[in-house]
């Protein structure tokens, strides 16, 4: 395994981590400790590992040189300790996708300051991508990712309800999307808007 590889390993167990980190602490700032009592309000990723979203699927993209992402196991939220529901659902699922924008900037405004020679940029460069890739990635509404719960609290009760029953096929439509190449679609679309944007907000750099 080359420095490279190993890398890329590292900054994506560190992604998801965090990712997961993020849904728990607001969470539990929002008055639901579960995923606290859980043992999930920790950096621990062996607390966030997901059989296949953090394990199989990494491990198939990687061996077949395609880029790397994932998932990890959703936080328990037990919804009835919220004062509001439906607006503290969003605030909790856009926590793990705004952790990894900001962990991608991070990456963006190191690699302005360092060589390109050196091994670490390359890091940082998989390490943009990858926290850009599963910002995106899990915005898709589709189960069990993030995007789902916030479609859930925008949606009005009656199609909530219709939603929900597609919640059993999550996992199979998230599979075929990514072996069928949609998500790819979807990063080369988002991936260069974020870049634009990093670009105008460190233009001065």
């Amino acid at each position: 395994m080359n420095l490279e590889i190993l890398l890329t390993i590292v900054f994506f167990i560190l992604a998801v981590s965090v990712h997961e980190f993020a849904h728990a602490y607001i969470a539990n700032k929002l008055g639901d400790p579960t995923a606290k009592l859980s043992g999930r309000l920790t950096l621990n990723p062996i607390a966030h590992i997901d059989l296949f979203g953090t394990v199989l699927i990494p491990l198939f993209l990687l061996i077949s040189g395609r880029f790397l992402f994932g998932w990890a196991k959703p936080v328990p939220v037990n919804f009835l300790n919220l004062k509001n529901p439906k607006k503290d659902m969003i605030k909790i699922a856009v926590a793990g996708p705004i952790s990894n924008i900001l962990m991608a900037f991070v990456a963006f405004v190191l690699l302005k300051f360092i060589p390109q020679n050196f091994v670490i940029y390359v890091g940082l460069q998989g390490a943009l991508y990858l926290n850009l890739a599963l910002a995106i990635f899990n915005m898709i509404p589709v189960f069990p990712l993030d995007g789902s719960k916030v479609l859930i609290g925008l949606l009005p009760y009656h199609l909530e309800v219709k939603y929900m029953q597609y919640e059993r096929y999550g996992t199979f439509i998230l599979l075929g999307l990514v072996f069928f190449g949609v998500t790819s679609f979807i990063f080369q679309f988002f991936v260069p808007v974020f870049l634009i944007i990093f670009s105008l907000l460190t233009f001065w750099f």
